[in-house]
């Protein structure tokens, strides 16, 4: 079967937060999910700022990591010359317009006339275009991202069948997710995790303070609520040095959370290394890779118990890759779900579904 792509469209995807204010007056608000982000779209919420006006990306007080007030993507839509049509989504919950341009001007030239069956060679040859320039992961392989995923749409519409079945098949039925579960104070926190308890969620993730005493009241406050029988796990978005971050895990040990996520700074390979040998529980990191290259490394100093690749960032053909390569050093697969929407997600199902060595996925 020989199909060409006629068209490559771009969709710099904006949907206000319910919470959105909220977010940027309290420098802390949120948890791993994006609490009011519906549909996606492009109109009046999908403009580029104009020049002059006030940023809607702040920096909060609590975090590092930039915030927006608005819920942000980039969507592709793929159309082939007998009007077969694949959509992907490339994460990018900040300046989606910059992963817009990349896709635009340096990814449409290669995929117009491509047959997308050719999926894993399309991938390396964009890839390559850049590598040598020194632009192997970030915006970059975002956009890329989003055209892979777009591509495995095409194939599997091609062919009417489910995207795990051209990964290789299916593991399983049933795909366990857990919930981000938001709260800055325990009795917050212990509320929100009772609703989604009763909402059928078996696992929860915290995202509570930069302080140890705080996260540790909130995790003692949750695991109170909810019992023995939930996992609990808590997500410090590299807010710690190493040995602060060992003297909380072994706090929260004590409370049976399931893994601490993101303990100290992304570079620090060493640090990642010493907190997972430090501790019983599971460490869990690896969101801000983006390739196996950056994987192998992390892998090879052992510096996760768990890897979690985001698909809005890898795509498919390099999130599988990951998981291959994991599973040669028995390392479970979390795939993280960060600032995506229902595209990234359900490629993310997809993906998870035709692994061996998933463990768990995120889900809101």
């Amino acid at each position: 079967m020989s199909m060409k792509i006629s068209n490559v469209e771009t969709f710099a995807v904006r949907v206000p937060r319910e919470a959105g204010q909220e977010l940027r007056e309290n420098q802390g608000a949120g948890g791993s999910g994006a609490d009011g982000s519906g549909a996606t779209g492009q109109g009046a919420h999908g403009e580029s700022p104009e020049p002059g006006a006030t940023s809607p990306y702040f920096i909060p007080e609590n975090r590092h990591a930039f915030k927006s007030d608005m819920h942000e993507t980039l969507v592709v839509r793929l159309t082939t010359e007998a009007g077969l049509v694949g959509y992907g989504e490339g994460q990018s919950p900040i300046l989606p317009d910059t992963t817009r341009t990349i896709v635009e001007n340096l990814c449409r030239p290669v995929l117009i006339g491509a047959d997308p069956f050719d999926v894993e060679f399309l991938w390396q040859q964009l890839f390559d275009g850049m590598r040598e320039r020194g632009h192997p992961t970030g915006f970059y392989v975002d956009a890329l991202a989003a055209c892979d995923i777009a591509l495995w749409d095409l194939k599997g519409k091609a062919l009417d069948l489910p995207v795990h079945k051209l990964l290789g098949g299916r593991f399983r039925d049933r795909i366990e997710i857990y919930s981000g579960c938001a709260g800055r104070d325990p009795a917050t926190a212990a509320d929100r995790a009772e609703r989604l308890v009763a909402a059928g969620y078996r696992g929860l993730k915290l995202s509570p303070s930069s302080d140890r005493a705080g996260t540790v009241a909130i995790a003692r406050a949750v695991r109170e609520r909810v019992g023995p029988d939930i996992a609990v796990m808590v997500d410090v978005h590299t807010e710690f040095d190493v040995a602060e971050a060992i003297r909380l895990g072994r706090e929260l040990e004590a409370l049976d959370i399931y893994w601490l996520e993101a303990p100290t700074l992304p570079e620090d390979l060493a640090g990642h290394a010493a907190v997972t040998r430090a501790l019983d529980m599971h460490v869990a990191n690896g969101e801000w890779y983006r390739t196996r290259f950056e994987m192998k490394e992390a892998f090879d100093r052992r510096t996760c118990d768990v890897v979690m690749p985001d698909i809005g960032r890898t795509g498919l053909t390099e999130g599988k890759r990951i998981a291959v390569l994991a599973e040669t050093y028995n390392i479970p697969v979390s795939p993280h779900i960060g600032g995506g929407g229902v595209l990234a997600t359900a490629a993310t199902i997809q993906l998870s579904a035709a692994i061996p060595n998933f463990l768990i996925m995120e889900h809101g």
